[in-house]
């Protein structure tokens, strides 16, 4: 049996258990999903492709899937497409990756951000991923993005803490950024804490932050919602 064979084979099994009861030229999203990566599959055969080289070309693959550019990304002029102005200054948003962005502040100084080579989880509820402005900046500031950008494959993950002290102030109103998880598993402790103020948040010390994390304790005992918190 040839590779293209095997995986012919494979595929129909995939899609009669994905679909046991599919007629023929009935169409299923999970089997088209299936189909479609056969025909990807067998193109890379017909090109003649060993398995190193049908590994590098999948590697690539990926990153064009993800929106990742295959060479690094200069500061050059037609680099840059849509810009809008505001207080914070000049901003730019790059042609070849549209997640980054590149601003130009008002006294002249230039920086960068990619907003998909980090995302945050709650320590609470490490299966639900969300971007975060403000966690954004900070990372950013951490971790400056230089010229020229090659971005990695996978994201970090920022795992924090949401707590609220009093529900006026909607879903939380003190957050806490615990460490930093690099792709490979290494973990990069962090411990900041920050409470919410007027114009954003700000830094506050871990004593003040216990302290509101008993508040939010209490908050949640009335409530009856109480759920364990690890420190």
């Amino acid at each position: 049996m040839s590779l293209q064979e095997w995986a012919k084979n494979e595929v129909e099994i995939a899609c009669k258990r994905e679909s046991p009861d599919r007629k023929e030229g009935e169409f299923d999203y999970g089997c088209a999903c299936y189909e479609s990566a056969l025909k990807a599959f067998e193109s890379l055969c017909e090109d003649g492709h060993s398995g190193m080289s049908i590994g590098f070309t999948k590697q690539i693959l990926n990153r064009l899937i993800d929106g990742k550019p295959l060479t690094p990304i200069e500061d050059t002029e037609e680099m840059w497409k849509r810009s809008w102005t505001d207080e914070k200054g000049k901003h730019y948003q790059c042609s070849r990756m549209s997640s980054l962005f590149k601003t130009v502040t008002p006294n002249g100084e230039i920086k960068y951000s990619d907003i998909n080579r980090c995302y945050c989880v709650n320590r609470n509820h490490p299966n639900y991923g969300y971007h975060n402005g403000f966690i954004g900046s900070i990372y950013d500031a951490m971790y400056p993005i230089t010229m020229p950008y090659a971005p990695a494959d996978k994201p970090d993950k920022i795992v924090c803490d949401e707590l609220l002290t009093d529900p006026k102030n909607g879903d939380y109103d003190t957050k806490a950024i615990i460490y930093i998880e690099k792709p490979d598993g290494k973990k990069v402790k962090i411990n900041r804490y920050f409470k919410e103020s007027e114009e954003s948040f700000k830094e506050i010390s871990w004593l003040e932050y216990q302290i509101r994390r008993y508040k939010d304790w209490r908050r949640r005992k009335w409530l009856g919602n109480d759920e364990e918190r690890h420190s």
